[in-house]
């Protein structure tokens, strides 16, 4: 078949290890067979941010702004280790973190189902979307060693001068300390989002956190996305036959394990980061598992929920085979020019997008998959495929469709 064209070009961040591997594989493979792929290209490998003072990745987010789509490969957040082994200028900030406060987003994660990778709670029939507040909390954190006695004060200055002063702790000896902000624009938005996502997904959204503890801090978020929700959304979702409700973040746990699924569950940044974790582990792995940042600007950033595989890189330098699952990073591909072909009416390539998670999920169900699939899949002797080999049967099954 004839290549598919594109008018608007997809912002591309590059990424690291096994995953910039896969992210080859898919492009020669099962992309630019089919698509005359229009791309804005970042490398956002750990190397070039050093080398541009990770510019780069400012430059990437600032190019999303621009063409409105995004599909971001996994990237490094340095550590002290990686900060030997890559020989950096300095520990880079996590480019997930610096892309998503210049968006101003929110990210949405959704485990993606297929047969004979069953979740591990039963009753659990559609995919549970979690929503990530993606600004602030602990990630913006401020930390102090105590090395002894001696009174910790929490204190603002406002503009004028004066202070206001609460005390967080009188140190009877050695311990730690931590602060945390937010903005009201960020969780603003953050609600605006989520309720956004809920009308053009048509599903409830439910937001969770502990107010009863937080009497300030969660308390404010609560307070937040109930007037946005009264002001801004309530007939809407009321004419849509749509729920919002806020609940605390214990009941949430106790209901979302006795629901089937198929709502939105709104998060704080850190809770969504863990409670995402726990909902794709139960539905397989963090490669079986959408992840979108949408900001309510209009900006859409598609990448994969796990990180880089640096375990099976190490393994393919040596020359090793390696079965590494690579359907997060095409559903990250496929969000994205399906978005792309949505806001350029391009039916042609949104439809492709389609496709081609369609032929991805066939052949799993045909029993060809990577080894972690294996491992849990209840379909009888399934066929264990090495990377390479997997994507090159999904691109069988485009091809088997389109004749």
């Amino acid at each position: 078949m004839s290549k598919i064209t594109m008018n608007t070009p997809i912002v591309e961040m590059d990424g690291d290890e096994m995953t910039r591997i896969l992210w080859q594989m898919i492009k020669e493979e099962l992309l630019l067979p089919y698509v005359d792929l229009n791309t804005e290209y970042y490398d956002l490998g750990l190397e070039h941010r050093n080398e541009t003072d990770d510019q780069v990745t400012i430059d990437a987010a600032e190019a999303t702004k621009k063409h409105k789509v995004a599909v971001k490969c996994a990237t490094i957040t340095p550590n002290a280790a990686r900060m030997d082994e890559y020989k950096l200028k300095k520990m880079w900030k996590s480019p997930n973190g610096t892309i998503r406060a210049l968006l101003d987003g929110t990210v949405f994660r959704a485990p993606i189902l297929v047969k004979g990778v069953e979740p591990a709670v039963k009753n659990w029939k559609r995919p549970i979307t979690l929503a990530r507040h993606a600004y602030g909390d602990v990630y913006k954190n401020a930390e102090m060693r105590i090395p002894g006695p001696g009174r910790v004060e929490l204190v603002y200055t406002a503009a004028d001068g004066s202070q206001t002063k609460e005390l967080i702790h009188q140190f009877e000896g050695p311990g730690v300390v931590q602060g945390m902000h937010n903005l009201d624009a960020s969780i603003e938005s953050f609600a605006r989002s989520c309720l956004n996502f809920g009308l053009d997904t048509r599903q409830d959204v439910w937001f969770a956190t502990k107010d009863t503890i937080s009497k300030q801090y969660d308390h404010h978020f609560k307070d937040i996305f109930q007037k946005v929700y009264d002001e801004e959304f309530k007939d809407r979702f009321e004419k849509e036959d749509l729920e919002y409700f806020y609940t605390l973040i214990d009941d949430a746990v106790a209901r979302v394990m006795k629901g089937e699924g198929g709502f939105i569950w709104a998060c704080k940044n850190y809770d969504g980061d863990v409670m995402s974790d726990m909902v794709s582990s139960a539905c397989g792995s963090l490669a079986m598992m959408t992840s979108v940042l949408v900001s309510p600007h209009g900006y859409h950033e598609y990448e994969a929920a796990h990180g880089t595989v640096q375990r099976h890189y190490y393994r393919h330098l040596k020359g090793e085979e390696t079965s590494t699952n690579p359907v997060a990073t095409i559903f990250a591909w496929t969000g994205a020019l399906a978005k792309r072909g949505e806001l350029d009416q391009n039916q042609a390539l949104t439809d492709f997008a389609h496709q081609l998670e369609h032929a991805t999920l066939q052949t799993i169900e045909e029993g060809k998959m990577t080894g972690d699939l294996a491992a849990m899949t209840t379909i009888p002797d399934p066929t264990i495929l090495n990377s390479r080999a997997f994507i090159q049967a999904i691109a069988q099954n485009i091809d088997n469709t389109s004749r």
